[in-house]
Order: structure tokens, then sequence, then C-alpha cells
């Protein structure tokens, strides 16, 4: 089955036709007869899409989005109202309401599939990012996103400037964000090309029949484009043409707007598509967030092991193909425990944070720079030989142990430094481990070179005695 339909009407005719349209479409439908037995059928299971008359016997459709949204699960399900013969006004309140749609009958079959598809791919994406966001919360990897959101941001592009001029002079006191218009033959480029870097929130497509096909062109660009492809996309039609209104929706269009331009209910359907981009950025954010705490150390904000084994790894096999060489450099703070025992491990932590940022401001963005343990780092420099590698090491060396680092209670400089063991990986080192346990073993070659030279007094660099 493609996705689950709740359709809710009084009259069981609708509610049979209905149900043999969309099973037809291998969707599984489920029926209801009024808000009451909706809100059961809610409970025994999630529907993915749901379709309501706009009257019904214990209310009417704004009842029943009030009851339905205040279940934390509902909060987001689509929802379609059909409505009779009725006022602009009735349907204004409906999407108002927080209804994705008003499809006023009779309907297009094609037109409604078309819509119900869109609807269900909503909201399979927006499980999936609910799903990856339980699960970083659930692990203990993901933080509250902050209340702050950009200033939203709306392009409308049309083929006719003036067109685009009347649109937004008579949305701008409609809706609270900015808005901007594009011709379709500039393509993206400026509209992603702005002072903040931000592409719109939504894009409006004034889509006609003589230039259907420059526009589906375009929002063929807008879904397959890196920075646009969340965006929001509402299409209106100059022309009403249900084959191209469902052609364009399965193209990837948000919203469709088939009596052509009406601001208010133009405000509206932007209102909703930037509100939900907006939840769905969060959710990406989120998850992005727990992913990078995953792989990231959150004191110095360097790589930490989990991500860096892997990484050595990759680098070792690239180092195989082309021939390079590579260096892997294990660092240690010297006396590490004495700092924190004299000073406290607020200072230590200072220290620590001071260090990695040292590390990482003198090496090249190419190099990896991970905390690997408590006060150990790992270097791995891709492409560099012995004597660069030395130098490098060297270099780090001195870094930390010729310039103080500040206590955070103020009372005065102190003074840390810093042990590396330094090893190779060349085409003798894959000859000595295998392709596979190269980078464990030239990992195990520099701890050992590390202790070799904590043995010879610390603040040094050795290098590990197999690739001498």
């Amino acid at each position: 089955m493609h996705g689950k339909i709740l359709v809710i009407d009084p009259i069981s005719t609708n509610r049979i036709v209905l149900k043999v349209k969309l099973s037809t479409a291998h969707y599984s439908v489920v029926q209801a007869g009024s808000i009451s037995d909706a809100l059961t059928a809610i409970k025994r299971t999630v529907p993915d899409v749901i379709l309501t008359a706009q009257e019904l016997p214990d209310g009417d459709a704004t009842s029943l989005i009030e009851r339905v949204r205040k279940s934390r699960q509902m909060r987001d399900v689509p929802m379609i109202a059909f409505q009779n013969e009725g006022s602009n006004a009735a349907r204004l309140d409906l999407l108002a309401a927080g209804f994705d749609d008003v499809i006023a009958k009779p309907f297009d079959d094609v037109l409604l599939l078309a819509r119900v598809r869109s609807l269900v791919r909503v909201c399979n994406s927006a499980a999936e990012w609910k799903l990856r966001d339980d699960t970083s919360r659930a692990l203990g990897l993901a933080e509250a996103p902050t209340a702050f959101e950009h200033a939203a941001r709306a392009t409308i592009m049309s083929s006719n400037t003036t067109i685009a001029k009347v649109w937004t002079h008579q949305l701008s006191s409609l809706v609270g964000i900015t808005l901007d218009m594009a011709k379709p033959q500039n393509g993206l480029g400026p509209t992603c090309d702005t002072a903040n870097g931000k592409e719109p929130d939504v894009f409006i497509l004034d889509m006609g029949r003589e230039n259907a096909p420059e526009m589906l062109r375009m929002l063929a660009e807008i879904r397959s484009h890196s920075r646009t492809r969340h965006s929001g996309v509402l299409v209106v039609q100059s022309n009403k043409d249900a084959d191209l209104a469902s052609q364009a929706l399965d193209l990837g269009a948000s919203d469709i707007m088939t009596e052509g331009f009406a601001a208010q209910e133009m405000a509206l359907r932007i209102q909703t598509l930037v509100k939900r981009k907006h939840i769905a950025d969060r959710l990406r954010a989120t998850v992005r967030t727990g992913l990078e705490a995953a792989v990231c150390d959150p004191l110095t904000g360097l790589h930490n092991r989990r991500y860096a084994m892997p990484h050595l790894a990759r680098i070792a096999e690239n180092a195989q193909r082309s021939g390079k060489p590579f260096a892997v450099m294990v660092a240690d703070m010297d006396y590490f425990k004495h700092i924190n025992d004299v000073y406290g491990h607020a200072t230590g932590d200072v220290v620590l944070v001071e260090t990695a940022q040292r590390l990482r401001e003198n090496l090249r963005a190419v190099d990896l720079v991970a905390r690997i343990g408590g006060e150990e780092f790992l270097v791995v420099m891709p492409g560099v030989g012995l004597r660069n590698a030395r130098l490098a090491a060297t270099r780090l060396c001195e870094l930390i142990g010729c310039a103080p680092f500040q206590q955070p209670d103020g009372s005065g400089p102190l003074t840390a430094t810093i042990s590396i063991g330094l090893a190779i990986g060349d085409a003798s080192t894959f000859e000595r481990y295998g392709a596979g346990n190269v980078a464990a073993g030239l990992l195990d070659q520099a701890d050992k070179a590390l202790y070799h030279a904590k043995e010879l007094g610390r603040n040094q660099v050795r290098l590990s005695r197999p690739a001498a």
C-alpha cells in the first residue's frame, strides 16, 4: 500500500466512491462518518492524509481540525477539506484553520490523486526526519533547537514582469516575509546568489498553458538543486488544466492554485509552506547536530576517535591508490595530570581547548586533527613525506610550548608542552602490514614513538623505529 487515507463524510455513498478511487491507486482507506468516529479511527492507526467533508453531523471541518491537532502525533498530518458550492470566505477560513488544501466539488479524479500523492510524500518525509530526530534524542545526541529563525523569503517566478509586480504589491501587506521577483529564463543562480546566501523558502511559479514546459523544467531544477530542493513550491495556474496541475504536483510542487491568482488565498498557502519548511529545517538541523555530536568532541570541537579511525583508514586507502605518502602523529600533553591537580580542571579544560585551536589553525584544511583520548590528539597529514612531516611536528611542539596559556580566573599564565610520536605511511608500510591493517599499524607505531619521546624527556618529536 502507498499510504493510509482517512475519509470522513456523513454520506456513505461519498465515502464508498472515494474509497474505490483511492483503493485503485493502492491506498489503504479507513472510513468515518463523523468527528467522533474519525477520532476513534485515529486512535487505532495514524493516517498519512485526512480527507473530510466540510459539514459533519457533530461539527464542521474547522471543529475537526481543531480536535485532531490537539494530538501531538497528528499535529502535522496533511488534511484536505472538500467544499460544496460555497463562498470564497469559507474557503479562506478553512485554509486559515490549517487545511493543506480545499478542493471544490465536483473534483477532478486525476488532480485529487496527484494532490494525495504529493501530501503522502510530505508526510513520509516528515516521518523519516522525526524518526531520526527521536533516535538522536534517545541517544542523547541532539540538543533542543534555538527559537531563532531567519526571516522568510519567497520568490515570484514569472516571465511577465508586470504580473510579478502586481502579485508582489498585493501580497506585501498580507505576508510578513521578503518578496522578490525572478525570471525563469535566468535560472536559479540569481535567486540563490544573495547577500545572505539564503535560498528562498518558497518559490511561486506563474504557469499558463503557453509557458508550462518552461515552468515544469524550472520546477524540476528547483527540486534537483542542492540549495533549493527543500524549498516550498507553489504553482499558480493562469488557465485551469487538471493534467498540467497533476504533472506539476508529481514533479514536486508543494501546492497548487488551479483557479489563478487570489491574494488572500495565496498568502495563506505561502504561510503554510513557510511554516512547513521551517519545521523541516529544524528537524534536519537537530539531526545534523546529533550526528555531529556523535563524531565530535564537545569540549574542543575536534573530531573524536569514532570519526578519526575510519577517516585514517580512508586516507590510507587513498595513499595506496595514489602512491603518495602520509604522516600519522600521536600528540600527548606533558604532565597534564599535574596541571589538573595544581590549577584545577577548569584550567585543564582551557589548556585542552587552546591546544586544539593551535593545532587546527596551524595545519591544512585537508589534515585530520582529532582528540582521541583525555589529553591525546591525532594528526594525519595526507600527501606528506618524512621531511615535511618532521618539520610540521616540530613546529606544533614549539607552538604549544613557547606560548603560555591563560588561566580562566586571570591568575596568571602557565606553560604546557606536548610530546609527539610520528609515523610515515608509504609503499613499505603497505607491504609490512597489508592494505587492511595499515591504519592500525601506523597508529601503533606513532604511539610507541610517543612513549619514546616521553622517556627521553618530553616536549619533543620522535619518529617510529620501523619508519626510520
